[in-house]
């Protein structure tokens, strides 16, 4: 009988202290290393920005976010049969004539293009103590539906709805307010990102530097770092007073509508297998292109001519219509 209990002792103790040694560890992990991570994902890389320069044949107009700040925007009407409406999001830090880089060839095509600045970017209002970083807010988010609700309330809104085309975080922005709204038929994105599938990968490299214990490194599944990412992310929220949607889980929402997701091979920022990871959350139809030896948002410099076909076919067969009443 002692036996008996003494083996039903053991049994019991090792799941137990088993428990306690992965509570130990998960505090002693927060508090090593959480503030590091805090740190990190408040930094703000060095991105090329691209700019453009006013252009006399838009129309330069502007309209009001839900909490009261005013966006600005520009319009550029085809003249003609219009063939579609396309919403363009611009990259962080850009404004909003560096649409033309990328739409030229959609308003060539017969496309409106209607370009907009987000919150405390390019001449639209700066919401006070917010200090954007290049993650995807609430606040960009809101943004974005301002933007659509604008183009509802044209006089000549496209009663079929509209295309998205978005670089970066205006990408990720508007990704996000399409997978809300069906107005937004259709998407094209470059360079965009979400949170856990970056952070994640980075986690491991940062935890490499600055842990020596490599037995521990293997220790850890994929599971515990996006744990541990979501603490962080929450706290980096709370901070800033805001919050960071999760694109990651909403993304698949946005089918049965088309995506194409652009990215470039030579990303060292959002690298490639960052963006599948996102990419694979996404239902079809769906497509992803990976331009060869392109870094953060360069594609379009490096295949100049079959980034501007692809954009166009994509909204071609997606979006265009013979005629347009709303253009009449």
């Amino acid at each position: 009988m002692q036996i008996f209990w003494l083996g039903l002792l053991l049994m019991c103790s090792v799941p137990l202290g088993l428990f306690l040694i992965l509570v130990l560890l998960h505090y002693y992990l927060r508090i090593r290393y959480l503030s590091i991570l805090v740190r990190i994902f408040q930094e703000k890389p060095l991105f090329i920005i691209p700019r453009g320069q006013p252009a006399p044949e838009a129309e330069d107009v502007h309209f009001k976010t839900a909490d009261g700040l005013t966006l600005r925007g520009c319009y550029f009407k085809v003249k003609g049969t219009r063939r579609g409406v396309v919403l363009f999001g611009v990259e962080f830090g850009s404004n909003r004539w560096s649409c033309l880089q990328y739409c030229q060839g959609l308003i060539d095509a017969g496309y409106d293009v209607f370009s907009f600045e987000l919150r405390n970017q390019g001449d639209s209002d700066a919401l006070p103590g917010y200090d954007p970083l290049q993650w995807v807010t609430e606040y960009e988010l809101e943004d974005a539906r301002a933007a659509l609700r604008y183009l509802k309330a044209r006089p000549d809104a496209d009663p079929h709805g509209v295309g998205f085309f978005g670089i970066c975080k205006g990408a990720g922005a508007g990704l996000l307010a399409a997978v809300e709204d069906p107005y937004i038929r259709c998407v094209i994105t470059d360079g965009v990102f979400a949170t856990l599938p970056v952070v994640v990968p980075y986690m491991r490299q940062w935890f490499r530097i600055y842990n020596r214990d490599y037995t521990l490194q293997g220790l850890l599944p994929s599971w515990y770092y996006e744990q541990i990412a979501r603490i962080a992310v929450r706290k980096v929220a709370r901070q800033r007073h805001c919050r960071f949607p999760d694109l990651e889980r909403l993304i698949g929402r946005l089918a049965p509508r088309p995506l194409l997701m652009i990215h470039g091979g030579g990303d060292t920022y959002i690298k490639p297998e960052m963006a599948l990871a996102l990419f694979e959350r996404a239902n079809q139809p769906k497509e992803f292109w990976l331009v060869e030896n392109a870094k953060h948002n360069q594609a379009l410099q490096l295949v100049e001519s079959e980034y501007a076909r692809r954009v166009r076919e994509f909204f071609d067969t997606n979006l265009a219509r013979t005629s347009s009443p709303a253009a009449a």
